[in-house]
C-alpha cells in the first residue's frame, strides 16, 4: 500500500479552520474542542477512505481541549503529523495522540498567555494609543493590520513546525523511551494545571468565623496549609468529573449550591455591600 501523505491543500485548509475557527461553538464545557475538530476534519477526510474510519479518527479529537489559540497552532500541527503517521500504520494510537494533546495544552497556554496576551498585545496597544493621541484613526489601523499579519504568519509558522515535529517525533513515540516521554509530557501538563489552579482558584471562609481566642478560622487554615480550601474544591471538581462522570455544567451547579448553603450558614462571606 502506498504511503499516505497529506497534501498542501488539506494542511492549508486545516490551518485556516484553526486560524478562523479555534473558538467554534465555544462553551465552558467544551472550550476549543469543536474548533480542533474543524481543523482536523480536512486531514481525516484525506487520510481515511471510509466514513467509519473517519469517524473513529475524529473521536480522538472530541476530548476536551483548551489552550492559547495562537501558539496552540503548534499543537494542532503536531497532531496532524501524528495522525498522518497513524494512518500509515505506525505504532501511534489515539491514546498517544490524546496524551500529547492534553500534556501540551497547559504549558503552551502558559507560554502563549505570557508572550502574546501579556507582552505582545500590550506593546501593540501602547503603540496604537500613542498614534491616536490626537484622535487619529492611525492607531486603530496600525493595531488591526499589524496584529493580523503577526498572528497569521506566526500561527502558520507554528503550525508548519508542529507538523514537521509530529512526523519526526514518531520514532521517539514508538521506541523504547516512548512511555517515559509520554509520561513526562503529561506530568509537565499536570504541574502547569496545578499551578494555574493555585493561582486562579481563590476560596476562603468568612472573616466573621472565629475560634476561641479571637483568631479567625481562615487564618488557622492558612497556618496549617495555605490555600487548603482552594485545593479541596479543585480536587472535589476533579473527582466529580473523572470518577462520577458529571459534566462541567452539573459540577458548576453543585458548586453554586454549596456556595449558597455556605453563605446561608455563615461559612462563606458573599462580600456584598449596599
Amino acid at each position: 500500500m502506498a504511503e499516505k501523505k497529506l497534501s498542501k491543500a488539506a494542511l492549508g485548509k486545516s490551518f485556516r479552520n484553526w486560524y478562523y475557527g479555534n473558538l467554534t461553538c465555544f462553551s465552558q464545557e467544551h472550550m476549543q474542542t469543536f474548533g480542533y475538530l474543524c481543523s482536523m476534519l480536512p486531514l481525516v477526510e484525506e487520510l481515511y477512505d471510509t466514513p467509519e474510519e473517519q469517524k473513529d479518527a475524529l473521536m480522538t479529537y472530541s476530548a476536551f481541549f483548551n489552550t492559547e489559540p495562537q501558539l496552540g497552532a503548534l499543537v494542532v500541527g503536531i497532531t496532524a503529523g501524528l495522525e498522518e503517521a497513524k494512518a500509515n500504520g505506525e505504532a501511534i494510537d489515539a491514546d498517544a495522540i490524546n496524551g500529547i494533546r492534553a500534556g501540551l495544552m497547559g504549558p503552551v497556554a502558559g507560554l502563549g498567555d505570557s508572550l502574546v496576551v501579556g507582552t505582545l498585545i500590550p506593546i501593540l496597544l501602547g503603540i496604537g494609543l500613542g498614534l491616536s493621541t490626537d484622535g487619529s484613526p492611525l492607531g486603530a489601523i496600525f493595531y488591526i493590520v499589524v496584529w493580523n499579519l503577526l498572528m497569521f504568519f506566526g500561527m502558520k509558522f507554528a503550525y508548519d513546525k508542529g507538523y514537521e515535529l509530529g512526523g519526526k517525533a514518531v520514532e521517539s513515540l514508538v521506541g523504547p523511551t516512548a512511555q517515559a516521554l509520554r509520561d513526562s509530557i503529561v506530568m509537565v501538563g499536570t504541574v502547569v494545571i496545578g499551578a494555574v489552579a493555585a493561582t486562579w482558584v481563590s476560596i476562603s471562609c468568612s472573616p466573621n468565623l472565629t475560634l476561641p481566642g479571637g483568631t479567625t478560622f481562615q487564618s488557622t487554615l492558612d497556618g496549617i496549609f495555605p490555600g487548603l480550601l482552594s485545593m479541596v474544591f479543585t480536587v472535589f471538581c476533579w473527582w466529580l468529573m473523572t470518577k462520577k462522570k458529571l459534566s462541567p455544567v452539573v459540577t458548576m451547579l453543585i458548586l453554586v449550591a454549596i456556595a449558597f448553603v455556605g453563605v446561608l450558614v455563615g461559612f462563606f462571606d458573599p462580600a456584598l455591600s449596599y
